[in-house]
């Protein structure tokens, strides 16, 4: 179950809703049909219950959306981009760890 704190992000939103965010935003670029993007899912809705207030937790479905992703690099997913005053602050690709998240999410705050 998707969590209510995560927010579906498309490319036509992702200057407003990512790049122009007062917060630190963690976007996880996934797929459907992705079986490490669907293991990591339950962890990234952890993490936006965890960090709610200080971090904004976004997902970008690739398929739908390949604009953002080829914009900035992603070739394989799950990729996680963590965001600050709309600049790269970490990434990290494939079904990491929920703690390697939490240290990645914490270089930003």
């Amino acid at each position: 179950m998707a969590s209510d704190k995560v927010i579906q992000l498309s490319d036509a939103a992702f200057e407003t809703e990512a790049l122009q965010a007062a917060l630190p935003v963690l976007v996880d670029f996934w797929a459907p049909w992705c079986g490490p993007c669907k293991a990591i899912g339950p962890m990234i809705d952890e993490l936006a219950a965890e960090f709610d207030g200080k971090l904004k937790v976004c997902k970008m479905n690739v398929d739908d959306n390949p604009a953002t992703p080829g914009k900035y690099g992603i070739r394989a997913i799950p990729t996680l981009i963590l965001l600050k005053g709309g600049k790269v602050v970490d990434q990290v690709t494939g079904a990491v760890g929920k703690s390697q998240m939490v240290a990645m999410v914490q270089k930003a705050l």
